[in-house]
């Protein structure tokens, strides 16, 4: 039995943080940090070779018109080597297409956008007895963003396999050159750590803890959006707590994950995802989810008030000071979403493995817990649906 990461599959990387406005509680459901692998359990060297494809269709929308669709195919592998090391990698080339987003109510239309991005990461792991480690480099590139990683991690267990402790970094540096020429190739750092142990309570139980800390520094506002400025340095920490029990008679596995988030722009949210995997008769594999998201808003974020004379919003006595800290961007407001989905998998014999995930997502501002959500924000629907085939050599 296995930790499974409850981070929802796909969603890109790079522009995603700038132009690509697909939702906080998308961007922001990916449990592990950029560039650090997240330790799921305590391993040994694989025995076998693993090469698979996989196509991601993302489709977004809002009341009253489409908003962005995107198309990724990516490819993966895994390659032992003399029974103590491996090779992994992965190639994603995703296309974005549709509609700048409408967050707020009150706009009815919205500018066209294109973007190509391509992405890959390869890592190489050596493992000993009771412990691995493991070094990897990842890329992403498109016309106005590019990024370059490393990465690292090292996992040790106990005498009796019980207990696994992980710890990790990755260092990314990010350069911005928006079409629009706002800025020039502007630069970007971010920092990340990793502290995880993966505990076996008994023989149906495993709980996990991970804490991530993540530090960008330089160019973060978004140059893309009318009034946009934030700090040049953000601080993000993270509590993801993960529990499997297995039940005997009808063999099936409930997992729960629960993750606390707070940055230093004044974001706080919480994740919750349920899923109960159930194998079937002739290798099928059943796993329906249910995810819950909620975030506090940033404590530069503006509430927008549109004019019908004056047109887009400005924050409260723009001008007077140009630089004073304000976004309008929805990701940084007050809202709640959820997501419901399933998978569902199907084992061909001892190699070939095929699997299809869907997955639909509901963003509101009146959904957010333990407060209020932030007024005139559009409603946001999404829906993945992700495929794959995989083969054991």
């Amino acid at each position: 039995m296995q930790l499974n990461d409850t981070s929802i599959p796909g969603v890109a990387t790079g522009a995603s943080r700038t132009k690509r406005a697909l939702g906080s509680a998308i961007l922001g459901a990916a449990l592990a940090l950029p560039g650090v692998a997240p330790p799921v359990h305590a391993e040994g060297a694989p025995e076998s070779g693993v090469i698979g494809v996989r196509y991601l269709n993302y489709r977004d929308w809002q009341p009253g018109f489409d908003r962005i669709q995107v198309s990724a195919p990516s490819a993966y592998f895994l390659v032992p080597i003399a029974g103590s090391w491996s090779v992994s990698g992965s190639g994603v080339m995703d296309t974005v297409s549709g509609a700048s987003p409408r967050w707020h109510s009150s706009v009815s239309s919205a500018s066209h956008l294109a973007d190509f991005r391509r992405a890959g990461d390869l890592r190489v792991t050596r493992y000993e007895s009771r412990s691995s480690y493991s070094l990897g480099v990842a890329g992403s590139t498109e016309h106005d963003y590019l990024s370059k990683a490393t990465s690292g991690q090292a996992t040790f267990s106990s005498d009796d396999n019980n207990t696994t402790l992980a710890v990790g970094f990755g260092r990314a540096w990010d350069v911005v050159n928006p079409v629009n020429q706002v800025v020039s190739y502007q630069h970007k750092s971010t920092s990340d750590m990793l502290l995880g142990v993966t505990q076996t309570l008994t023989p149906k139980d495993i709980l996990q803890v991970n804490m991530t800390y993540a530090m960008s520094r330089g160019y973060l506002n978004d140059p893309y959006k009318l009034v946009d400025q934030r700090p040049n340095e953000r601080n993000q920490a993270a509590l993801l707590l993960r529990w499997n029990h297995y039940f005997d008679g009808p063999g099936t596995t409930l997992r729960l994950a629960h993750r606390f988030y707070s940055d230093t722009y004044g974001v706080r949210s919480n994740t919750s995802t349920v899923e109960y995997v159930m194998p079937g008769a002739g290798g099928w594999t059943f796993t329906p989810l249910l995810r819950y998201y909620s975030q506090s808003a940033a404590n530069f974020y503006y509430d927008p008030v549109y004019d019908a004379t004056l047109g887009a919003p400005y924050p409260p006595g723009y001008g007077s000071n140009p630089t004073a800290l304000a976004s309008a961007d929805a990701r940084l407001s007050a809202f709640g979403a959820a997501t419901i989905g399933a998978r569902i998998a199907k084992d061909f014999d001892e190699t070939w493995t095929a699997d299809m995930r869907v997955e639909y997502y509901q963003q509101k501002s009146s959904w957010r817990l333990f407060g209020t959500g932030s007024p005139g924000l559009a409603p946001l629907s999404a829906i993945f649906v992700q495929t794959g085939v995989s083969k054991r050599f």
